[in-house]
């Protein structure tokens, strides 16, 4: 189980160690009934394996996809999840509340 900021990082560098592109997901910014806090990270690797959250599990799908995305392409991008999203109810974010994630490549 992870446990904070430390896993994710010991995590990423392992798979990158092994050869695998790697991507962080960070939480920047929660506006009412979010999920999970600011500063909460899922690192992913190009095979789609994950670890952390960034959304108790409302959204991570989404974000994988998202990440497997900047590993291909290196650009990293901002994503919004929130109740007047269109997205939100397909990826399960009806909380109410809205997220934005920033996910980028690890070097």
């Amino acid at each position: 189980m992870l446990t904070g900021e430390d896993d994710i990082l010991r995590t990423a560098e392992e798979w990158r160690r092994a050869g695998h592109g790697v991507a962080i997901a960070t939480v920047v910014e929660t506006w009412g009934s979010a999920p999970r806090p600011a500063g909460s990270s899922l690192v992913i690797n190009d095979d789609g394996i994950f670890l952390g959250s960034v959304s108790g599990g409302c959204v991570e799908g989404a974000v994988v996809t998202e990440a497997l995305d900047v590993i291909a392409s290196g650009k990293s991008k901002l994503l919004e999840f929130g109740v007047a999203d269109e997205t939100a109810w397909n990826v399960g974010l009806s909380c109410g509340g809205a997220i934005r994630i920033f996910v980028e490549k690890v070097d």
